[in-house]
């Protein structure tokens, strides 16, 4: 309640700059950073709600555990994660925003494949250790995100667009991912189908980062190129 606004929207308002239809001049000026935030959240939110809803429904219904097998290891990977992610978002501030966000994309493509391997093992051990380490990439991902997509647009259209980016993938990515890898495991009646899927959606997270520019160092108060 008594957090301020911060020294750039202030400046804003009190110049009387602020945009009339954010949306519709995100969309004209910022076109290339909307593509980039919207493909760099896409392979993330794919790969978190693979890791941590998919696991309870594979572990519950194709291998037949107990529901507290996955509920354990998610939660055990999740109480990791809560110190790993602001470690990654600084490790960020040093070596910038995109070599840890791929370092994370890459993590996660290549353990997606051991993933489910490990879980079809029935070892409550092995199935937390498959959750730790995706988890573990998931926060290399996570870390820089807030920072690299708010760092995309200028201060007069940065809220609408780093949300326009941001919640659309969320529909398209998150929101789908556990129906999708369902429906795959149906038809093709393997889990190596789900992997692919990941790999899809982290490959397009990888082309988005590589279309942004590294924000690390970006003077906040100039206005970015518009692309």
């Amino acid at each position: 309640m008594k957090i301020t606004e911060s020294p750039l929207f202030a400046d804003v308002e009190r110049k009387g700059v602020k945009a009339r239809m954010p949306l519709l001049e995100v969309l004209r000026t910022h076109p290339r950073a909307l593509l980039s935030a919207f493909a760099a959240r896409i392979g993330v939110d794919v790969a978190f709600y693979t890791f941590t809803a998919y696991i309870l429904v594979y572990l519950t219904g194709p291998l037949g555990l107990d529901r507290q097998v996955g509920l354990n290891a998610v939660l055990i990977a999740s109480a990791l994660q809560l110190g790993l992610i602001p470690l990654f978002g600084a490790l960020s501030d040093r070596y910038g925003r995109r070599p840890v966000y791929f370092a994370g994309v890459v993590g996660a493509a290549v353990w997606v494949f051991a993933f489910f391997p490990l879980l079809d093992t029935r070892s409550t051990f092995l199935i937390v250790v498959a959750a730790v380490v995706a988890l573990v990439t998931h926060a290399a991902m996570y870390g820089p995100q807030a920072a690299f997509i708010a760092e995309l647009f200028s201060t007069r259209l940065r809220y609408s667009g780093a949300s326009m980016g941001y919640q659309v993938a969320g529909i398209a990515g998150g929101a789908l991912a556990p129906v999708i890898a369902i429906k795959l495991v149906d038809s093709f009646g393997s889990t190596i189908a789900v992997s692919v899927y990941v790999v899809i959606a982290l490959a397009i997270t990888a082309l988005g980062l590589a279309i942004a520019p590294e924000t690390r160092d970006l003077d906040l108060a100039a206005e970015p190129q518009r692309a």
